[in-house]
């Protein structure tokens, strides 16, 4: 069984910084390409990180940073100078060729 868990989301306030995980199994991890996505209401789902350096918009690529660590399996997320735009559902997804998965999200809400 394949899974893919984010965790770390929750309520931050405007400027503050937030790391976000995703743990997976079921998977050869090493062998996967990494990334994140995130999708607020009534928006498309859009990457803002990737351990392949795929490019990404203007509005996260100075302050979302990919990372991961293959012997617990996870990637992580870290966003820096969150703002009220980057509310959203954040996305691991996990892809190796033709063959990939998504997490089940996790919401980060950024609010004073």
């Amino acid at each position: 069984q394949v899974q893919l868990v984010e965790s770390g989301g929750g309520l931050v306030q405007p400027g503050g910084s937030l790391r976000l995980s995703c743990t997976t199994s079921g998977i050869i991890f090493r062998d996967y390409d990494m990334s994140w996505y995130r999708q607020a209401p009534g928006k498309q789902r859009v990457l803002v990180a990737s351990i392949t350096r795929a490019r990404r918009p203007n509005s996260v690529k100075d302050r979302f940073t990919i990372s991961r660590d293959n012997d617990v399996n996870t990637v992580y997320l870290t966003i820096n100078t969150l703002q009220p735009e980057d509310t959203a559902i954040y996305y691991c997804h996990a892809q190796r060729g033709r063959i990939h998965y998504w997490g089940q999200g996790t919401q980060v809400t950024v609010s004073s």
